[in-house]
């Protein structure tokens, strides 16, 4: 199913609902943090294997994949979360909402 921007719902059309203009950015910036969070899932796992070393019999750096990747998706949904609140601060700002 192909991303479409909300459909507009009075009789002003496209171009004055700022849900609509605002679709753009929207996913431009969840394509960002996707494309982010698929380098940080596989890119972690596949190098892991090259930083192999064994701290106490336990496999050092798969553990250190897995907790840094937790901190970056932690750090993705923070900013996901500020841009969209960015995103609506400046919809509200220009049509005085």
């Amino acid at each position: 199913m192909p991303l479409r921007p909300p459909t507009p719902t009075g009789p002003q059309g496209a171009d004055s609902d700022p849900a609509r203009r605002d679709w753009p950015r929207r996913v431009r910036t969840s394509a960002w943090l996707l494309a982010v969070w698929a380098a940080v899932t596989f890119g972690t796992t596949y190098y892991a294997r090259q930083l192999d070393d064994a701290t106490r019999g336990w496999p050092f750096s798969f553990w250190m994949a897995a907790q840094g990747s937790l901190l970056v998706y932690l750090v993705l949904v923070i900013v996901y979360a500020l841009r969209m609140e960015r995103i609506d601060d400046d919809r509200a700002a220009s049509h005085g909402d």
